[in-house]
């Protein structure tokens, strides 16, 4: 994989906003893959695609491509709030690329967010435009990073070191099981495995009952929290992502 943009195809263009936009796409078409399949090249979408930029012509996996200078923020500007929302609640929104690079237009990281680990609270809405911007009105949206767990975030790339690609066909793979929950029950799980993120490798039940409260206002019509907690905690634990201990302690799986 190489690593460097080719500023070459860049040249005829005066916007670093479009210079970007040309290289990095070019980059992922040249370098990238599906991390679900390992096919590549990945097959590129018309400009007028509403989200998506790339497509797995094997597995018909669809990506977005995000690319920013330096280091990658928790927070993501994105496009149309609407749009974003419709597509997140939809059997098709598409997986995330999310592109760091160096000032020298070197590829720094290169990770993927699989489209399992998206829900509505991650899509911040932002404030209308202007009446005196071009398109008074519009409204966009951000995307919150902090809220997807550690393990839904796979590298392709990481600080400039190649990751194998059965490495990150097979991180990729093991959180699919997401996709057969309805949305409810999905959010439920990514929120208790978000609470697992914040804990240290050996973990126990009490632990997590210390979430409680939080979980509670997040989910205002689920008065059994705690039944709640153990169940996703049993999901967890038949997907491979915690073992069981017993007597209430557990331990992650990397």
């Amino acid at each position: 994989m190489n690593l460097h943009f080719n500023q070459i195809l860049a040249k005829n263009y005066s916007s670093q906003s479009q210079k970007i936009r040309v290289l990095s796409e070019a980059w992922v078409k040249d370098n990238g893959y599906c991390p679900n399949c390992s096919t590549q090249p990945l097959a590129e979408f018309a400009n007028n695609k509403p989200v998506a930029d790339f497509y797995c012509s094997n597995c018909d996996e669809q990506y977005e491509l995000k690319s920013k200078k330096a280091k990658l923020s928790n927070i993501i500007n994105d496009g149309a709030y609407k749009t974003m929302i419709e597509r997140v609640n939809s059997d098709d929104n598409p997986s995330f690329f999310f592109l760091t690079y160096s000032k020298e237009c070197t590829v720094n990281n290169f990770l993927i967010i699989p489209k399992h680990f998206f829900k509505p609270d991650m899509i911040v809405k932002r404030k209308p435009l202007p009446i005196t911007a071009k398109r008074a009105g519009w409204v966009g949206c951000n995307i919150d990073l902090r809220k997807v767990p550690e393990s839904g975030k796979v590298f392709l790339v990481k600080n400039q070191k190649v990751i194998a690609r059965d490495n990150v066909t097979q991180q990729f793979q093991k959180t699919l099981f997401l996709r057969k929950q309805s949305l409810d029950s999905r959010g439920w799980t990514l929120d208790i495995w978000q609470c697992i993120d914040r804990l240290n490798n050996n973990f126990s039940l009490k632990q997590v009952y210390a979430f409680a409260d939080a979980l509670q206002l997040k989910h205002p019509d689920n008065n059994h929290v705690h039944d709640k907690i153990r169940q996703q905690l049993q999901v967890l634990r038949d997907k491979g992502i915690i073992e069981f201990l017993g007597r209430g302690h557990y331990r992650k799986i990397n």
